[in-house]
């Protein structure tokens, strides 16, 4: 059984910015907060100190620590540990796990190209219980200056086709390990229809959420992953044929078999 993930919204919250946690608890689904990127290189233990005073709802809370090759990985992880947070998001992963992190639920982030190449492994190892993917760090340790399509390509704004593949890869190996993938941030909060096409895209895929970096963003993604009335009345048109029927049927002229059928029950699920 696939893991269960609050989501769909996820919400990044700064470490550093104290204020900032309770109004995404408010606003997001599940929060995400951030020991690496969003949170800068300043005072990491002051970062901690604001933590152990923030009100974390835990159920709803996933801790990103700092990278395992970086100074004071183990004390992030000794943080999630002593406040009681089950669930650490883990950047720069390349292969292996550290050993640190036994015993928690491990967000693996798929963001280098050796991560990619070791996808697989990383995704089947005890303790991962979902995927999760950058853009941005892999475009740059590939060697590259832009994950998306400029105003002077074709089709600008879309992902290049390598990352693309990276994540398709994602949402792959995480199905095939039983594990949830969480799409990418889509970096530009000032653009909710691309922001709807992107979480749209990822709920009809398969993801389980969105990471969303501005709060304006949350009920954009939560919009996308609900699904349309005329969606949830062929779902339930679909359940009671089923009920009736031993083997394939039809519903509006389409032949329903067990593939269609699961997709019904994931449609109504998304919509209660």
């Amino acid at each position: 059984m696939t893991p269960h993930l609050i989501g769909p919204a996820l919400l990044f919250a700064p470490a550093h910015r104290a204020e900032l946690i309770p109004k995404a608890y408010e606003r997001a689904d599940t929060v995400i907060v951030d020991l690496e990127d969003g949170a800068g290189a300043g005072d990491r233990a002051a970062m901690h100190d604001n933590l152990r005073t923030a009100g974390l709802d835990l159920p709803r809370t996933i801790l990103r620590t700092i990278g395992p090759e970086a100074e004071g990985f183990a004390s992030d992880v000794g943080l999630a540990r002593e406040l009681g947070i089950g669930t650490v998001m883990v950047p720069k992963v390349h292969d292996c796990l550290p050993v640190e992190l036994a015993g928690l639920d491990v967000i693996a982030m798929i963001e280098t190209p050796q991560a990619l190449v070791n996808i697989r492994e990383i995704a089947a190892q005890d303790g991962v219980v979902g995927l999760f993917w950058g853009a941005e760090d892999l475009i740059a340790l590939l060697g590259g200056t832009h994950s998306r399509r400029l105003s002077d390509e074709d089709r600008p704004g879309d992902y290049r086709d390598v990352i693309r593949h990276a994540r398709s890869q994602v949402l792959v190996h995480a199905a095939a390990a039983g594990k949830f993938a969480v799409d990418a941030m889509y970096a530009d909060f000032r653009d909710p229809d691309g922001q709807f096409a992107e979480a749209l895209d990822a709920a009809r895929s398969g993801f389980a959420g969105t990471a969303c970096i501005h709060p304006a963003q949350v009920e954009v993604v939560r919009r996308a992953f609900r699904p349309e009335p005329d969606q949830v009345e062929w779902a339930r048109r679909v359940l009671d044929g089923a009920r009736g029927n031993s083997g394939a049927f039809q519903v509006d002229g389409m032949m329903i078999d067990a593939p269609l059928l699961s997709q019904a029950e994931r449609i109504l699920a998304r919509a209660e």
